[in-house]
């Protein structure tokens, strides 16, 4: 794939300087690119290397102060790093651009398959399913039966959909990733054993989330797990059955919620985050990595940190004091001696 200067600058709707002309046919790291590349510059830190790079075109903030000569061509936007992100997805599309079903794939006669759609070998369509206009199903896919899944979304190789969960648009679900599975509902009996309570419910996907790799989301014992709109969801996450996240929450790998807990919209929760039961996370919650929260938290916007969680300027100053803990026993030594010693000569 090939374009000029002035194709990618009408796509960005920016200000271009230097040859229109020049075509490019790769993206690259400014401090690597090579002539015939494009590339972007949003932190100042890499600065030195607009002048200095063999990149052919470089997207650059409209309000940059440039004082040095420049070889490479110039698409002056207000936001570099989002205008670069933009022409990522858009040659991810083109790259990703399938269409139609490949041998080998299986489509039960009861599924309602949409305009435009890319299913891959060995993905298996189950009875009742329906998938939208533009959907893409890659190879070795698992689609249960009623399963609906909307238009451009994409499914990418070894996913898992069990039976009736609801996926919306524009969502994009990453390899082995497993949605509505049972959720982990067990009743303990007088014997000490345990008996499956049926899960019944389903998992609801709304529009324009991401969900990485081997990230497991089980089904609502009854009722559905939800996952909102915009929500942004690492690899290797465990949500558990009932627990709904807000929109345009972002959660980091490896952190586990618990089931029927309620993370509110636009929560960031770094990576290893363990959050228990029915708890409730305000809205603008941000939890550092590593984390443990046993409470609800009912004040919005606040940050926190620690296991147990605590907020955030406590857990720094926590920190802190740790540090000094040694320096700190030392003096208490010298105290303990000093006192010592004047109980000694009080009591001659």
């Amino acid at each position: 794939m090939q374009f000029t200067a002035k194709e990618i600058n009408f796509l960005l709707n920016g200000t271009l300087k230097g040859n229109p002309d020049v075509k490019v046919n790769q993206l690259a790291k400014i401090e690597e690119a090579q002539e015939g590349a494009l590339s972007f510059l949003a932190n100042l830190k890499y600065e030195a290397f607009l002048y200095t790079t063999n990149a052919s075109v470089v997207i650059v903030n409209e309000d940059l102060v440039i004082d040095k000569p420049v070889k490479a061509t110039l698409i002056k936007v207000k936001d570099a790093y989002s205008s670069f992100s933009i022409l990522l997805e858009k040659y991810n599309s083109l790259k990703q651009d399938k269409k139609g079903i490949e041998q080998y794939s299986f489509i039960h006669p009861k599924a309602k398959i949409g305009k435009d759609v890319y299913i891959g070998a060995f993905a298996y369509i189950s009875a009742g399913a329906i998938i939208g206009d533009n959907t893409k199903i890659y190879p070795q896919c698992f689609i249960g039966d009623d399963v609906k899944i909307g238009t451009d979304s994409v499914i990418q190789s070894g996913a898992k959909i069990y039976h009736d969960c609801v996926i919306g648009n524009k969502v994009n679900i990453h390899a082995n990733t497993v949605i509505g599975s049972d959720g982990f509902g067990f009743a303990p009996q007088p014997d000490g054993s345990y008996v499956k309570v049926s899960q019944i419910g389903n998992v609801i996907i709304e529009d324009n989330v991401e969900i990485g790799a081997n990230t497991c989301i089980d089904r609502a014992t009854m009722g559905s797990t939800l996952i909102k709109e915009g929500v942004k969801l690492d690899n290797l996450i465990q949500i558990a059955h009932n627990a709904e996240i807000g929109k345009n929450t972002v959660i980091a790998s490896q952190t586990g919620i618990s089931g029927s807990a309620k993370i509110g919209e636009s929560n960031i929760i770094g990576g290893q985050v363990g959050i228990v039961g029915h708890v409730t996370l305000a809205k603008g919650t941000q939890i550092q990595a590593k984390s443990g929260i046993n409470k609800s938290i009912e004040e919005e916007n606040k940050k926190f940190g620690g296991a147990p969680a605590q907020t955030y300027q406590n857990y720094m100053r926590s920190q802190v004091i740790i540090q000094r803990l040694p320096d700190m026993e030392r003096k208490i030594d010298e105290l303990q001696k000093l006192v010592n010693k004047l109980q000694e000569n009080l009591s001659k």
